[in-house]
């Protein structure tokens, strides 16, 4: 029989859970600022496997309620800056607005980089959702500044898209530009009548291909695509595209015969591969691993070895780990979900599973002695060849597992087996539920405390792929709690392993944004 006396004094010191998950199992709760600050860097506002998008959006504007502006700021500029998220951000600087901040225009100028970005906006303060439709003297103004500084270019690819356009833009804010050519873009935009002669170059060929054909012109690759268009001049328009527009095409590039080229196919595989052009489009790992998993059987293998080649290179900046490192990918059921969530017509063919999976097999390729430890309701024995290339072994741990999800279990084998571990990074969902506790810590700390005990220098990383506003290991000077699924979770990781950082880095790197 176990020593009771023994196992209350060795608990005694743990703090108890003080909130519950989605599955009603014991957790610790976030404080406020790490709440948003996980919520700004992975929520993305879209249905996931335990909370819907209004959900997201509230938690949102309850926490930023209680927020002075410069947090709520510094939030909205970290995460389109760093973590490059689009609709959070730019709610967050409709939050500002709302409240009349007066620090409304700085955040503005650098989460509102791109006609998208200004559409966003537009659209969510109009949607009342931060308790106002009408967009203000202020915003309005910021809106005007944004029309008439933008370039022809910027002008041109915001022009694509709706609900809002940007004729509705500029309907609702009616700027006034100084230039000729920006008010005559301004009139062809809305329907007005304009004098054809005072377009920009590139507005102006773009309206004389769609009027009588001819060469392509140079525009934004969107405000062709529906134009029809032969054979070579998709060629032509796969050399001229952004990179990312590429990777995102290769199907329609396929369904329009670009691959019978041979010439055409080496030269997209070259420019896929290219180091310069992955570190320009600030690619993400797992967007290449979409691009992989996407393209249908009209591409050839030169161009999808290309972009095993691109993911690669991507991942060439993640940090070498010192010591004993161990990752354990989350399995479960619940990782099937999308990593961004589901919205209908615009949900990711990447799954929470992919994510976790990549990130093991990225560490491993920089690390060849880690253990990858896969769990579900327990560990998944799977033997990985960190020779094999990182998609590879991305796709071995995302075929296996799918049961309930007990992130103690990697911890619970270690300390069974007293392995000497330095680093344990666990990659979950963080809705741990098999384990659950009747009462006092959550196991995930029962476990950690134990591996500790032969262990006192070993720090815990848990990677939360979606925010859910807790966790299973209450953060502490060895324990850090990550919220998202970018390149920079491994810097973040690498620096608390070094002490460069505290158990308070997003918060941390956040109140750091000088304003």
């Amino acid at each position: 029989m176990a020593n009771t006396q023994l196992f209350n004094t060795l608990f005694a010191k743990l703090v108890p859970a003080n909130t519950v998950n989605t599955h009603g199992a014991p957790a610790y709760a976030l404080s406020p600022r790490h709440k948003l600050a996980q919520l700004a860097m992975t929520g993305c506002l879209s249905q996931t496997y335990y909370a819907d998008a209004e959900t997201q959006l509230a938690d949102v504007l309850t926490l930023t309620a209680e927020m002075d502006d410069a947090y709520i700021a510094r939030t909205a500029i970290y995460c389109r800056e760093k973590g490059q998220m689009k609709d959070m951000a730019a709610l967050l600087v409709v939050v500002l607005a709302t409240r009349r901040s007066p620090l409304l225009a700085a955040a503005f100028a650098r989460v509102i980089d791109s006609g998208k970005m200004l559409r966003n906006f537009v659209q969510i303060l109009r949607s009342g959702a931060t308790g106002r439709k009408s967009l203000g003297s202020r915003p309005k103004k910021l809106v005007q500044t944004w029309l008439n500084s933008a370039t022809e270019s910027q002008l041109l690819s915001a022009s694509v898209g709706n609900a809002p356009s940007l004729a509705d833009v500029v309907k609702m804010v009616h700027p006034k530009p100084t230039e000729a050519w920006r008010e005559a873009f301004f009139a062809w935009l809305i329907g007005k009548s304009f004098k054809a002669e005072t377009l920009p170059p590139a507005t102006q060929a773009l309206l004389a291909f769609r009027q009588q054909g001819g060469g392509l012109p140079e525009v934004p690759f969107l405000l062709l695509s529906n134009e029809s268009l032969n054979t070579a001049q998709w060629a032509q328009l796969a050399g001229r595209m952004s990179w990312q527009a590429l990777r995102m095409n290769l199907n329609t590039l396929a369904r329009n015969g670009v691959f019978e080229m041979p010439e055409v196919v080496a030269r997209v595989a070259q420019r896929l591969a290219d180091a310069k052009e992955i570190a320009k489009a600030r690619v993400y790992p797992y967007q290449l691993l979409s691009a992989y998993r996407m393209t249908g059987d009209g591409v050839p293998l030169q161009i999808r070895e290309a972009l095993q080649d691109a993911l690669e290179v991507s991942l060439a900046n993640v940090p070498q780990l010192e010591g004993h490192v161990v990752v354990c990918p989350d399995v479960s059921g619940s990782m099937r979900s999308a990593v961004t969530g589901y919205r209908k017509g615009a949900t990711s063919a990447v799954r929470c599973i992919d994510v976790a999976a990549l990130m093991a097999a990225a560490v491993l390729r920089k690390h060849a002695d880690a253990r990858v430890l896969p769990f579900e309701q327990d560990v998944v024995k799977l033997q990985l060849n960190p020779r094999d290339s990182v998609m590879s072994n991305a796709e071995k741990l995302a075929a296996v597992g799918g049961g309930g999800t007990n992130c103690s279990a990697p911890l619970a084998q270690l300390v069974r087996e007293k392995a000497k571990v330095d680093v344990v990074i666990i990659v979950s969902d963080n809705e741990s539920w098999i384990d659950a506790t009747r009462r006092g810590a959550t196991e995930t700390m029962r476990q950690w405390h134990l591996l500790k005990q032969f262990n006192p220098h070993a720090r815990l990383v848990c990677i939360d792929l979606q925010p859910y506003g807790t966790t299973q290991a209450q953060e502490q000077a060895d324990i850090l709690n990550v919220g998202g699924f970018g390149d920079a979770v491994f810097d973040v990781v690498s620096q608390f392993v070094s002490g460069q950082f505290g158990a308070t880095h997003w918060v941390e790197a956040i109140e750091a944004v000088a304003l």
